[in-house]
């Protein structure tokens, strides 16, 4: 699914999902640079993120995908 990663002044990191016009703030990660590994967001998705350089600019546009009901893979 596409997402917009994006930094908001009161609320951290942030995901933006277009096409459900869904907005929430990722409460955690596996990784501090977020890249590779997996956030999780406040309404309880878990989605795995792609590779990406440390130093990376947000906002950005990415594909990511969503773990099953449990944090498993589907």
């Amino acid at each position: 699914m596409k997402i917009m990663i994006r930094r908001s002044p009161d609320a951290g990191l942030s995901i933006y999902v277009p096409k459900k016009d869904l907005e929430e703030p990722i409460v955690e990660s596996e990784y501090e640079t977020l890249w590779g590994g997996w956030i999780k967001v406040a309404n309880g998705w878990v989605l795995d993120l792609p590779e990406m350089p440390s130093g990376t600019r947000l906002p950005i546009t990415i594909n990511a995908k969503k773990r099953g009901e449990n944090g498993d893979n589907p």
